[in-house]
């Protein structure tokens, strides 16, 4: 076992689970979730914080700022901590209140939007926060992991080949897509290289990243309210809408077979599923990405009654969160 002086320094990056047990899938789930910020986000985190020190954007008496819907926030949080920076993460009502204790454990002060945008629901009713915060002190040092190259980098640099040293006859991979930077990231590197790869994007239904209807979304992770500015659809060859009650089965049923995994993982894995019962007649070597465990989800994705119990009346504006 490694001995380390920085949180960062440890990520398991070689675990995979073999889906076929647990759920009859011919799946391979690489799990990004053992981590001292417990999800992947960990990878794109330091991969931008790192960028702007070198870039002398980041500085002793700067305050980190960043909209997250909780596990970037977690991410940051980490590193903020052992680096000795102040951190405000902007998040909403959907994070996972588990989630918000832990950034604040952590040292970071958290601010929590409770009405979405009008247009362009929660996520840019955060963004317009973090704009106004950032216009109004220059203190502040705003990553924005929605348009920061370093996001999709993070997982070029390191989950990509990851994969592919571990699985070189790989056929098809399945990615989550929130802000699009590990989908991304790992295409590109699978394009460049010209293995044949597959990648099958999974979104979540009332998500606007591949056009469509803005609707209510409960599982926070995947999805966006605004088109995300790194996808590049040229690189993406299949996608899959998942259902949020689909996502919360898959997650409920791995448990019950001791696997714990978060809701973005429970959708990708539900995506992962449709697609390959449509492609049931070939012999594919199938791997997925988990982006996170499932401790912070105890109080809704495993809870019995939730979502149903959390909803209240939809107001057109909540349509779009």
């Amino acid at each position: 076992m490694p001995v380390i002086s920085d949180p960062v320094q440890f990520n398991e990056e070689e675990l995979y689970v073999d889906l076929r047990a647990a759920l009859g899938l011919p799946l391979y789930l690489k799990c990004e979730g053992f981590n001292f910020a417990g999800s992947i986000k960990l990878k794109a985190a330091t991969e931008m914080v790192d960028a702007a020190e070198r870039e002398g954007r980041l500085r002793p008496g700067a305050v980190l700022v960043e909209s997250s819907s909780g596990n970037l926030g977690v991410a940051l949080s980490v590193i903020a901590a052992s680096r000795g920076y102040r951190f405000l993460c902007v998040t909403d009502a959907r994070c996972n209140k588990p989630t918000i204790r832990l950034m604040e454990s952590l040292g970071t002060q958290v601010h929590v939007i409770d009405e979405p945008d009008t247009l362009s629901g929660f996520l840019g009713a955060r963004m317009a926060y973090v704009n106004a915060l950032c216009a109004s002190d220059d203190r502040y040092v705003w990553l924005n992991q929605y348009q920061n190259q370093g996001n999709w980098r993070a997982h070029f640099r390191t989950t990509a080949p990851e994969i592919a040293r571990r699985f070189p006859d790989l056929d098809v991979l399945f990615v989550g897509a929130g802000t699009t930077g590990t989908l991304m990231g790992c295409a590109r590197w699978f394009w460049q290289r010209r293995r044949r790869v597959r990648i099958v994007a999974i979104d979540t239904v009332g998500s606007v990243s591949f056009g469509g209807v803005a609707g209510r979304r409960m599982v926070p992770g995947l999805g966006m309210s605004v088109p995300p500015a790194l996808l590049d659809e040229s690189y993406v060859d299949d996608l899959v809408r998942v259902e949020e009650s689909d996502a919360i089965l898959a997650c409920r049923r791995l448990a019950a077979r001791g696997f714990m995994f978060g809701g973005s993982t429970g959708t990708v894995i539900s995506g992962a599923g449709q697609w390959l019962a449509e492609h049931a007649h070939q012999a594919l070597t199938a791997v997925a990405i988990a982006p996170d465990l499932g401790e912070r989800y105890l109080d809704t994705v495993y809870r019995e009654g939730w979502p149903a119990d959390a909803l209240e009346p939809e107001p057109a504006m909540a349509r779009l969160a």
